[in-house]
C-alpha cells in the first residue's frame, strides 16, 4: 500500500527547493516511479499550442504530442477531470505508446481553473489504480498546483 501522505510530503520538500517546472516534474516523476508498485510509465504532458506535449517522465519512450480529446490524457483535458481506466483496451481512442500497458490514470494539473498539464501513470496490471490511488494522486497534484511555476 502506497503511503501517499509521505509521498506528498516528499514532493512538498522538493517544491520548496525549486518550483521551476522542469526539475520539479522530473523529480516528481522519479518519486512516483520509485514509490508506486506495478507501474510502467509515470510522467507529465503540458498544454502547448492547443495539444498535450510530452514532459518529464520515467519509463519507455512515449508519444510526443496528444490532441485534446484523444486517448486517456486528451479525455482528462477535455473533461477537466481525473480519468481512471481499468482496461485501456476498452477505452475509445486509447493511444498505445506501450503495448504492455493495461490500466491508466490521468490527473489534470490546473492553474486558475484551466488545465495546463496532466500527470499520467500506466500499469501493465489491469485495474491497477484504485479509488485510494486516485485520492492520493489528486493530493499529489494539488501540491504541484500550489508550487509550480512555468516562468
Amino acid at each position: 500500500m502506497t503511503d501517499y501522505k509521505l509521498l506528498t510530503e516528499q514532493l512538498r520538500a522538493l517544491c520548496e527547493e525549486e518550483p521551476f517546472y522542469v526539475p520539479l516534474l522530473a523529480n516528481a516523476s522519479a518519486l512516483l516511479w520509485e514509490a508506486l508498485p506495478d507501474i510502467n510509465w509515470a510522467g507529465f504532458y503540458f498544454m502547448r499550442g492547443g495539444a498535450l506535449v510530452l514532459g518529464p517522465f520515467q519509463g519507455k519512450p512515449a508519444c510526443i504530442r496528444i490532441a485534446v480529446g484523444r486517448g486517456v490524457c486528451g479525455a482528462a483535458v477535455r473533461e477537466n477531470q481525473v480519468q481512471r481506466v481499468a482496461d485501456v483496451h476498452r477505452f475509445p481512442g486509447h493511444i498505445a505508446c506501450d503495448c504492455a500497458s493495461n490500466a491508466e490514470i490521468v490527473v489534470p494539473i490546473r492553474k486558475n481553473g484551466a488545465v495546463v498539464a496532466v500527470l499520467d501513470l500506466d500499469s501493465p496490471i489491469p485495474d491497477r489504480f484504485s479509488h485510494k490511488d486516485e485520492e492520493g494522486l489528486t493530493a499529489f497534484v494539488e501540491t504541484l498546483e500550489r508550487y509550480l511555476t512555468f516562468d
